[in-house]
């Protein structure tokens, strides 16, 4: 059986995202978003729990290089890797991130399932892309530099908005002198101080909660705020609380639209508040990305497909009024305030011949509307 680096270079050289490992099948890559078996021996429920010691041991020794965890009383690390695997057995799930030197980082999730280790990796280059190489919207260039305001990245489920972020908070360091604050669960990319000075901040090992983090953050004279997720009111709250008084929030959030966004934001709050937060978000507002990963025309790769919000007088006016049901229409006729739908992205990137009509299609959520823009087109 391979060894975990082994297989994570294999994973590299075939260009996948993720490495999802299971006892009584071979190791499966996912690439471009499709799962595929590979032509590996089968994992046996010993290789498994063997690849997960491996998994722990990997992330143990990050941790003690980055001075959060301990070396044990013999230094083989061993006391720890058994600790977290009595982690797994009475959670049944734990999350680890480790670096494989001068390769790849690593997102891992082990789990128990029917009785024996599965593993889910997810790969993340050593160094976060820009905004340039990710071919994403230029006018987020120009919202990151913006002093203060909010900027929500959203999108299913493996769209890329974890590599968006980072992006974006690559552009601010390249080209700004700022505090930047990170809360990550766990941290993925891991930045060099440029033109700013980066801290980030891991929930569980630096922070108790994403809320904890935050409310501390304003006492720690930051310009910039990342967060990993907008995972509940409270957070959203202190997110555009922090916007408001004058610092540039970045963050996600798990919609399927820009307006699905707004709504989601505002039915997080009781009824009463509602009317309140609508106006603090048009307050704080910068702009609202919704983005997809469209398998190309050549067959290989992905491209981005973006939609995008931003807070014009129109948008605001309608978040303001809870009117979240108009927003579509002000970004399809918005292309002065740099906004586009979903479906003018993909009806762009087919006009490029970079995706298929299907594929467009298949990646919009008005599929009807756009077959009418793709015949124009």
């Amino acid at each position: 059986m391979k060894s975990i680096h082994e297989l994570l270079e294999l994973a590299l050289e075939r260009r996948a995202s993720d490495l999802v490992l299971k006892a009584g099948l071979p190791p499966v890559f996912r690439i471009d978003g499709q799962m595929g078996v590979t032509n590996l021996p089968v994992i046996t429920p010993h290789d498994a729990r063997e690849l997960a010691y491996s998994i722990i041991f990997s992330a143990g020794r990050d941790a003690m290089l980055n001075g959060a965890l301990q070396p044990s009383a013999d230094g083989s690390g061993m006391e720890d890797a058994e600790r977290r695997m009595q982690e797994l057995q009475s959670r049944q799930e734990i999350d680890l991130v480790f670096t494989v030197p001068d390769l790849v980082r690593v997102r891992a999730n082990l789990y128990l399932q029917r009785g024996s280790i599965g593993a889910a990796l997810r790969i993340i280059p050593l160094h976060p892309y820009t905004l340039d190489e990710l071919r994403l919207p230029p006018i987020l260039k120009e919202m990151a530099m913006q002093p203060q305001g909010l900027i929500i990245i959203t999108g299913p489920t493996g769209s890329g908005k974890t590599t968006t972020l980072a992006a974006l908070i690559e552009e601010v360091n390249r080209r700004r002198s700022c505090n930047i604050f990170t809360i990550e669960d766990p941290v993925e990319y891991v930045f060099e101080d440029r033109q700013s000075v980066i801290h980030q901040r891991e929930v569980g090992t630096d922070t108790d909660s994403f809320g904890a983090a935050l409310r501390a953050v304003m006492r720690q004279s930051p310009d910039v705020i990342a967060i990993g997720e907008l995972r509940d009111a409270e957070t959203m709250d202190v997110a555009m609380t922090a916007s408001e008084i004058g610092h540039l929030v970045l963050a996600t959030l798990h919609t399927v639209s820009a307006p699905a966004t707004v709504t989601r934001i505002l039915n997080c709050f009781p009824e009463h508040l509602r009317r309140h937060v609508a106006s603090q978000l048009a307050a704080s507002l910068l702009c609202i990305t919704s983005q997809r990963l469209v398998p190309r025309a050549s067959g290989e790769g992905r491209v981005p497909a973006v939609e995008v919000l931003t807070n014009s007088p129109t948008v605001r006016k309608q978040i303001e009024d809870g009117d979240s049901g108009e927003l579509h229409l002000s970004m399809r006729d918005g292309q002065l305030f740099g906004m586009n739908t979903m479906n003018q992205a993909l009806e762009r990137l087919y006009s490029e011949k970079e995706i298929t009509a299907e594929a467009a299609l298949q990646a919009s959520g008005f599929s009807a509307e756009l077959k009418q823009m793709l015949r124009h087109a």
